[in-house]
């Protein structure tokens, strides 16, 4: 797991990042670096240290909830969709925004990710501009639940 937080000041967007490639999480972060958005990453290079992270088990007792999942599908030790359905099974966690990064063209990989209730699908390499378009939507949405709170 590796923190990344730019900016100090302010509430930040609390983003986990699970992509194996190390390529392809530099080109997420710096993506995110040009949103305009103060926000904290923590990325993770499997499947189950997330799962970890998010049940606040062992060393992650105090980890923060995150306000957006950024999930890739093809993972080491088991796949992006199945731990979606394990994200989406457990109350505590099913609320998340999760935006899948891929580049995978399967169709069957998209409805299932659909059908498990995905904020976004995007294709690497992906478009920055709607990549940024549909984080900065997703940090609105996580305002709204703050002040509501």
């Amino acid at each position: 797991m590796v923190l990344v937080n730019p900016d100090a000041t302010g509430q930040a967007l609390e983003i986990m990042l699970i992509e194996d490639s190390l390529l392809d999480a530099r080109l997420t972060i710096e993506s995110l670096k040009h949103c305009g958005i103060h926000h904290r990453l923590s990325l993770f290079r499997d499947g189950q240290e997330p799962i970890d992270f998010l049940n606040r088990a062992g060393v992650f007792a105090q980890a923060p909830k995150p306000d957006v999942i950024l999930l890739d599908l093809f993972l080491p030790d088991m796949t992006g969709v199945d731990l979606l359905r394990r994200l989406r099974a457990d109350s505590q966690l099913s609320n998340i925004p999760v935006v899948i990064l891929t580049s995978s063209d399967d169709g069957t990989d998209q409805r299932q990710c659909e059908e498990l209730g995905v904020s976004s699908y995007i294709r690497k390499p992906f478009n920055e501009e709607k990549f940024l378009s549909v984080i900065r939507r997703l940090k609105g949405l996580s305002l709204a639940i703050d002040s509501v709170s």
